[in-house]
């Protein structure tokens, strides 16, 4: 989907989602196929990922209470999304999907395609990725691309068959 998308070049790609959620895990995944130990982001970290024909400029934003209200200041030229949500933290859903579809109400990001992580499927109790689409209420999003995976950062699983997609 992406290299179809965006052909040889580069592509601004923001990873959101709710503190803990994996995001920076993800990211290290991708950029150095390992884990790192991570802290809470404060702030962002951004990282070059090449993957196939296309580099990735990935933004990794803090997900904390008190940093979303400044992501929209990062949603300029973002050409894709991928949503990270923990599979495991059933309480947290129900914020995890506000703020998601708050994400798709930005003007900014109209146009960008949406790939959700289901992450933490290693973890007891983690919802698989229909349960998650449901709580997310995926089935609203008619006007634009998206696609959601089962995914492990830590194990590795499903990153790569998202970025497939």
């Amino acid at each position: 989907m992406f290299s179809s998308l965006f052909g040889n070049k580069e592509a601004r790609i923001l990873v959101l989602g709710l503190d803990n959620a994996g995001k920076t895990t993800i990211l290290y995944r991708l950029q150095m196929g390992e884990v790192v130990s991570t802290i809470p982001t404060i702030g962002f970290n951004v990282e070059t990922v090449q993957y196939n024909n296309i580099k990735f400029q990935v933004w990794d934003l803090g997900g904390q209470t008190s940093i979303r209200p400044y992501w929209r200041c990062y949603f300029p030229n973002t050409q894709a999304i991928i949503y990270v949500v923990d599979s495991s933290d059933t309480d947290r859903l129900v914020i995890a999907k506000e703020e998601f579809h708050a994400i798709l109400e930005e003007e900014e990001l109209k146009g960008a395609v949406l790939l959700i992580f289901a992450n933490k499927q290693d973890l007891p109790g983690a919802l698989d990725d229909a349960a998650v689409t449901e709580a997310l209420e995926l089935h609203k999003i008619k006007n634009r691309q998206w696609s959601i995976f089962k995914t492990s950062a830590v194990k590795g699983e499903g990153l790569f068959e998202g970025l497939d997609w």
